[in-house]
């Protein structure tokens, strides 16, 4: 079910640069993706889960709460760093190391720009 859910995310968001997505969007495509290959474990309200299935979440995410996201900061701070039932901070585990995922992505938007 997970891969199915990534499979979709994924082709959404190809299809949406193929049309023609905003720039805010097509950043935003850009770091759930970055997420889904990043092979780090996603921690949400205390339970950790897999970089596919945290993908998969912040596309749900984003797709409840597009009005919320005119840019990839927006997305960052309002739909993709915390949870929005508990209010808490959403953790990125890589290699051992804990981070904010608003501080993960961020980085990683930074990198995207660079590379464009």
């Amino acid at each position: 079910m997970t891969r199915l859910l990534l499979s979709l995310v994924l082709m959404t968001g190809s299809i949406t640069m193929a049309h023609g997505g905003t720039d805010a969007e097509t950043e935003i495509r850009s770091l759930i993706q970055a997420v889904a290959e990043s092979g780090c474990d996603f921690e949400r309200n205390g339970s950790l889960h897999s970089a596919e299935t945290a993908a998969a979440h912040l596309e749900l995410k984003y797709a409840r709460g597009k009005r919320y996201a005119d840019s990839a900061e927006a997305f960052i701070d309002r739909l993709a760093s915390k949870s929005s039932w508990s209010g808490k901070p959403y953790q990125m585990i890589c290699d051992g190391q804990t981070q904010s995922t608003g501080d993960w992505l961020t980085a990683a938007l930074q990198g995207i720009r660079v590379s464009e």
